[in-house]
């Protein structure tokens, strides 16, 4: 119990060190808020009057000392730029990258544990090398352009190509302006229609990294005495993969599966931007375009949370799901 307080109290040190840090930095980065919220034809005074509005002509230590008040109470201040709080943005669009985030994750690790369990089982032949160069080529890609991509070929060239009906897939937003009400089965099928290439976007990219890291555990596996003691008394291939050698298997990838949420969560930036889904990402870039510091800071705290709580989780659950580090 005292390593777990320990740990939670690490994870929240953590945490404040890196919005510390991430504030500092907003600050020190090139650009005026103000300057992007008044008309051309303001004059200067009309600019100190906005920035004495909005906070920014106090020193900054207040400014860093208003805004941890305000994060210690659970405000995390008023948009700059939509004069919305900021929390009512963050929970209008975590949703989106949460529901994005985690199908994509759960498709990641199916797909990639198959893969990369393929390729152990038939190491060294064509098949595996194919597999390879395949997940190797896929990993190596830009999120935002196999994004790019996918539309050029499943959107525009489908319709090009006369592709059939069913792959020709949208390519922006989440729904059809035009489409059924919210809720009703037209509508949850267009949805469905217009999630799947940012999710096989996330996925691809996910999986291919899965693969290569589930082929090497599994491979190793394979050599290890009990395996092939296991294989000697003639228990089926089948019994074998998914007793002895998924079973020791199981604990790093179940880690590996609470760190990757946050990456699938900070990858969709590109992917929400391309596909233009109204999530954390797309949240995310415009607030740093339009230097919405309250927004961008609100983001970047959960971000941070996410990761350092999945970072938390994942060290908590080892010990629990191998007996051999408990100690």
């Amino acid at each position: 119990m005292r390593q777990v307080t320990r740990r939670v109290l690490d994870a929240a040190i953590l945490l404040w060190i890196v919005l510390t840090l991430t504030f500092l930095l907003l600050r020190a980065a090139p650009g005026d808020p103000t300057a992007l919220l008044i008309p051309p034809s303001a004059t200067a005074a009309d600019a100190a009057r906005a920035r004495t509005r909005l906070g920014l002509d106090r020193p900054l230590v207040v400014q860093y000392a208003r805004w941890a008040g305000g994060v210690l109470r659970g405000d995390l201040g008023e948009s700059f730029a939509r004069h919305e709080p900021v929390t009512r943005l963050l929970a209008q669009a975590l949703p989106v990258s949460l529901a994005l985030g985690v199908v994509s994750l759960l498709l990641t690790f199916l797909v990639g544990i198959v893969v990369g369990t393929v390729q152990a089982a038939r190491r060294g032949r064509a098949s595996d090398t194919a597999l390879t160069i395949i997940s190797t080529s896929i990993y190596a890609a830009p999120s935002y352009w196999l994004a790019l991509a996918l539309v050029a070929v499943f959107t525009y060239g489908a319709a090009r190509w006369g592709f059939p009906a069913a792959l020709r897939l949208p390519a922006f937003g989440m729904r059809d302006p035009a489409g059924s009400a919210a809720g009703s089965s037209s509508a949850i099928a267009d949805l469905v229609r217009h999630s799947v290439l940012p999710v096989l976007t996330l996925t691809l990219i996910g999986a291919a990294g899965i693969a290569r890291y589930t082929r090497t555990i599994v491979a190793d596996l394979i050599g290890l005495d009990f395996v092939r003691t296991a294989r000697a008394k003639g228990v089926v291939s089948r019994v074998v993969y998914a007793r002895h050698v998924l079973a020791n298997a199981l604990p790093p990838l179940v880690v590996l599966f609470a760190l990757a949420l946050p990456g699938v969560l900070a990858g969709s930036v590109f992917v929400e931007t391309v596909f233009a889904w109204p999530g954390m990402g797309q949240l995310m870039v415009t607030s740093i375009l339009q230097r919405d510091y309250p927004v961008v800071m609100g983001a970047a705290a959960l971000y941070a949370a996410l990761v350092i709580m999945a970072n938390l989780a994942g060290d908590l659950a080892l010990p629990v799901l191998d007996p051999r580090r408990r100690a």
